[in-house]
C-alpha cells in the first residue's frame, strides 16, 4: 500500500472514530455549556462572599447543575425565593436557555475561605453537571458595588 493509501486510510479510521463518538447515546450539544458574566464582589467578611454568572446551554437536553467546587474554599448553591434564601443541591440548566445567578435570586455561597477576596484576584470554581463536562472558571473580583452592564 502506498504512503498516500495509507494516510487516506487513517484519516478515514480518525473520521470513523469521530462519527461514533458523535452519535453517542447523549445530547453532543449538552456538552456545549458556556458561561459569562462571572465575578465576585468584595465581600465585607474575610471568610463569606457571593458569586453570580450565567451558565448557557445550547443545546436540545436540560441539563443540571449539582455542584461548585474550588480549591479557595467551601461554594454551595442557594436560590432566593419571595425573599428567602434557601440552600440546593441541583438547578437546572435548561435546553436553548440560561441558568443566571444574579443579586436577590440564584447565587453561590462562598464559605470558610482561606483568604479575603480582594478587588483585582480571581477564584477559580469548578462547575459540575449531571451530564455535561465540568467547567472551570476564574470569577473575577470586582468592587463591593459592582453592578454589571448585564444586570446581573
Amino acid at each position: 500500500m502506498s504512503a498516500t493509501a495509507l494516510a487516506g486510510a487513517g484519516t478515514l479510521a480518525l473520521v470513523g472514530a469521530v462519527v461514533l463518538v458523535g452519535c453517542s447515546g447523549s445530547d453532543a450539544s449538552a456538552k456545549n455549556l458556556t458561561v459569562s458574566g462571572a465575578y465576585i464582589p468584595q465581600p465585607v467578611s474575610a471568610d463569606m462572599a457571593a458569586g453570580f454568572l450565567t451558565i448557557s446551554n445550547p443545546g436540545s437536553s436540560q441539563d443540571e447543575l449539582t455542584s461548585v467546587t474550588s480549591d479557595d474554599g467551601d461554594i454551595t448553591m442557594h436560590e432566593t425565593n419571595g425573599g428567602t434564601m434557601e440552600e440546593v443541591s441541583r438547578l437546572p440548566v435548561p435546553a436553548h436557555g440560561q441558568l443566571v445567578f444574579k443579586s436577590g435570586a440564584n447565587h453561590l455561597m462562598f464559605d470558610k475561605l482561606k483568604r479575603k477576596p480582594e478587588q483585582g484576584q480571581t477564584i477559580t470554581v469548578e462547575l459540575h453537571f449531571a451530564q455535561s463536562d465540568p467547567v472551570v472558571v476564574k470569577m473575577p473580583v470586582k468592587s463591593a458595588t459592582y453592578v454589571p452592564t448585564t444586570g446581573h
